[in-house]
């Protein structure tokens, strides 16, 4: 603040307003991306060497995600190969919810307990729109979008973050 005078009183100048507080950074570790579909050859090596690889250093296991970040990872799946209905997997590579879920944990990126957590916040989310079926049966419904999709997908996101998972 600044002191200035107007006649005989002392005045101070008003303060500006404070800095914006930076916006939310999520580790480096933990960052959302959708990955790449595993080769020929990483599909031939069975998990147990794989494991041992790992542990020598020779391989890289990706991180379990858990169910908030798993959920938004999803999204991910679906924006980079595209969302599709009536298939877990589309003949041109597309995938619908369950069918993202089923790469990530074939792809090591969830664990099937926290894939079942995301499915439960996923339920959830929808009992909480007034859906009573399963979230695959509701993905393939003929009126929804990949934006009602997508904005389902992240209210489940947010309601697993909010419990702490």
């Amino acid at each position: 603040m600044t002191p200035t005078t107007t006649g005989s009183f002392p005045r101070t100048t008003t303060p500006s307003a404070p800095a914006p507080a930076p916006p939310a950074v999520i580790p480096q570790a933990l960052a959302i991306w959708a990955p790449d579909p595993p080769t020929w050859g990483q599909r031939m090596i069975p998990k147990a060497v794989r494991s041992a690889m790992a542990d020598l250093g020779l391989w890289q296991e990706p991180r379990p995600l858990k169910p908030s970040y798993h959920l938004a990872q999803v999204i991910e799946v679906l924006t980079r190969y595209g969302w599709c209905q009536s298939f877990d997997f589309s003949p041109t590579g597309r995938m619908c919810i369950r069918g993202a879920q089923t790469f990530l944990e074939s792809t090591g990126h969830v664990t099937m307990i926290d894939r079942e957590k995301s499915v439960n916040y996923l339920q959830s989310q929808l009992a909480r729109q007034g859906v009573d079926m399963d979230f695959w049966q509701w993905n393939d419904l003929s009126s929804n979008t990949f934006r009602g999709v997508e904005a389902i997908i992240s209210a489940a996101s947010d309601l697993a973050r909010k419990n702490g998972e």
